[in-house]
C-alpha cells in the first residue's frame, strides 16, 4: 500500500465513505496482489450505491489513478470480462 489518500468526499455519511474505501482497496489489491473478480465487483457494486453519476464515478477514478496508477476503468472493465478468475492488473 502506497501512502496516499482516498479520494472521499466529505459530505459522505461514515458508510458511504467505508463502501468507496472498500473499493480503493479492493482496487489496490488487484494490482498488488490479486484479487477475485467477483470480490472486486462486490466492493465496486458497493462504491456505485454511494457515486450513482458516472461523471463523478470517472472524476474519482482518474483522482485515483492519478496518485496510484490504478485505473478504475481497466480494472472494472477487465473484471465484468471475467467474472469467475482472478484478477491480478498489471501497472
Amino acid at each position: 500500500m502506497q501512502d496516499y489518500q482516498y479520494p472521499l468526499d466529505t459530505e459522505w455519511s461514515t458508510e458511504e465513505m467505508v463502501l468507496v474505501m472498500n473499493l480503493w482497496q479492493a482496487l489496490e489489491d488487484s494490482y498488488e496482489k490479486g484479487i477475485p473478480a467477483e470480490k472486486f465487483l462486490e466492493a465496486y457494486n458497493g462504491f456505485k450505491t454511494v457515486v450513482k453519476s458516472l461523471g463523478e464515478e470517472r472524476r474519482l477514478g482518474r483522482a485515483f489513478e492519478k496518485l496510484s496508477g490504478y485505473s478504475l476503468y481497466k480494472t472494472v472493465q477487465e473484471a465484468k470480462a471475467h467474472p469467475d478468475k482472478k484478477l491480478k492488473m498489471k501497472g
